[in-house]
């Protein structure tokens, strides 16, 4: 079992924070990534999604899991099951810093997530507290304008990685 946590990091202007839409242990976000099969290190050409809220046995049957597949390359069975409570929102310390902000924590027994794809979902707040929602991250940036602020909002630069946690 190793445990796989999702990071990810932006330049933000005039913005206090960043996350999806419903916080961060969201169950309708959708998370998009390759695999990486921990047996013959294969990555997957299309990326998989996978959300709190749809569960699959696993292959073995024990328990649910978010993802059940076999690798089409070697045929060796993973799974792959989210744990919520361990993110929370980027926030402009966090963009001000450089550091990276945790969101979710992925149990992989077979895979690796590798290349996190950001899509639709997100939300942020303005310096000001105006509310921008259904941000859409696949370009890679976002803008806007807060009229409460009189200034422009921005998001760029989106980036995420995973670290292994113990």
């Amino acid at each position: 079992m190793v445990n796989h946590l999702l990071m990810i990091s932006a330049d933000l202007e005039n913005l206090a924070d960043l996350q999806p839409q419903g916080g961060c242990d969201d169950p309708n976000f959708t998370y998009l990534f390759k695999l990486k099969c921990g047996n013959c290190g294969e990555v997957t050409q299309k990326e998989t999604c996978l959300s709190l809220n749809e569960t699959t046995p696993s292959a073995k049957g024990k328990t649910d899991v978010h993802l059940s597949q076999k690798c089409k390359f070697c045929s060796r069975d993973g799974t792959i099951s989210m744990i919520t409570g361990r993110g929370r929102p980027f926030t402009q310390t966090d963009a001000e810093t450089g550091t990276y902000a945790p969101l979710m924590l992925f149990d992989c027994r077979g895979y690796e997530p590798v290349d996190f794809v950001f899509a639709d979902g997100w939300k942020a707040e303005s310096l000001e507290g105006t509310k921008f929602t259904d941000i859409d991250l696949s370009g890679g940036d976002y803008a806007d304008y807060d009229e409460k602020g009189e200034c422009p909002v921005m998001i760029s630069n989106v980036r995420a990685k995973f670290d292994v946690v113990k």
